[in-house]
């Protein structure tokens, strides 16, 4: 917890039920606290890690409290026919019930719920529901340090679920749902813009755990972020009518020059030559009739995805040849000049 310089959770209580020793602790906050200031006490004979706890504790919490509650009866401990009656329960644990409820539910006394400085969201709580289950999955109760890790790792989770999620509702302001299809270049421009103004986020945050520990949290960021922006520009090129229409563009156009071609090559004797682009021919109409079938049906993608790639591959091979027969036009131009 290198990072810390504010105290970084807000209030600690001890709630201690069965209290049995009323005679040497009251029951209640006060006899809690006489209570709490013995146990925290530092002692050579304590294992190292429950010493530096002890030595922290106060450092971490702004208040800590205790309260001793007594039995609540023997009738709600042994009877099978309990159900929660009042009247069954002992009337000092009742007696103390009435001091402890309203000292916890006072609207006065309830606060925004920080820690590290940073108010916690529902998000955020949720990272540190799951890194305390982590923890508590075994059969063994953890040691201290782990649960100083735990929410060190809460603490880092919940910062790159805010962070991921400013960048999620910035790029869907852009891209997202029903809005029109963004030129390629402004849209990563956008990304570079949203994905800076992410990680100045996560970098803001008060964070737990050391610098090379927040390290490992943003370099998950930063690959989450890729991963969102990844998808969202698949669908912002989705939008594009031109980018829908590529491959059976691409197909009619092959069809009608190898019809072209077939007819010339027959009209100049090549008939054998002229029945392979009949073939080639008959191959790229199957390819068309398939690829609007997928589209229509929502089956058999995969095959879709093939035709879509071997299109690209001939729209690009043919825009390559135009532009170098193009350069070597300009070319031999500027030499005959």
């Amino acid at each position: 917890m290198d990072e810390i310089f504010l105290k970084p959770f807000q209030s600690l209580m001890f709630l201690i039920r069965d209290w049995s020793f009323p005679y040497e602790y009251d029951y209640g906050l006060k006899g809690g606290s006489e209570f709490l200031d013995k146990r925290l006490q530092v002692k050579d004979s304590q294992h190292e890690e429950l010493q530096t706890v002890r030595q922290h504790i106060h450092s971490c919490f702004t208040s800590i409290s205790c309260f001793l509650l007594p039995h609540p009866g023997l009738k709600v401990a042994t009877s099978p026919s309990f159900q929660g009656q009042l009247c069954d329960v002992a009337p000092e644990f009742k007696k103390e019930l009435h001091s402890l409820i309203p000292t916890l539910m006072n609207p006065d006394k309830l606060a925004v719920k920080e820690i590290n400085g940073n108010k916690v969201t529902c998000r955020g709580l949720l990272e540190y529901f799951k890194s305390y289950i982590k923890i508590y999955q075994g059969e063994d109760l953890p040691h201290p340090k782990s649960m100083l890790l735990a929410t060190a790792e809460a603490n880092n989770l919940a910062a790159v679920a805010s962070s991921k999620d400013q960048y999620y509702k910035n790029m869907e302001k852009v891209c997202g749902g029903d809005l029109p299809y963004v030129a390629p270049d402004s849209l990563e421009e956008k990304h570079k813009f949203f994905l800076r103004e992410s990680l100045h986020h996560f970098a803001s945050i008060k964070k737990m755990g050391g610098q090379d520990f927040c390290n490992r949290y943003q370099a998950q960021l930063e690959s989450e972020l890729n991963e969102l922006w990844e998808s969202f520009s698949k669908h912002n090129e989705s939008k594009n009518v031109f980018s829908a229409f590529r491959t059976p563009a691409v197909l009619f156009v092959l069809v009608c020059l190898l019809y072209v071609l077939s007819g010339l090559l027959l009209l100049i004797g090549l008939g054998s030559v002229s029945f392979v682009c009949d073939c080639m021919l008959g191959l790229a109409m199957i390819a068309m009739l398939t690829w609007a079938f997928i589209r229509y049906s929502g089956q058999y993608r995969s095959v879709g995805s093939t035709i879509d790639q071997a299109a690209g591959v001939l729209l690009e091979q043919a825009t390559g040849m135009l532009n170098k027969t193009r350069g070597q036009v300009v070319t031999q131009e500027k030499k005959s000049r």
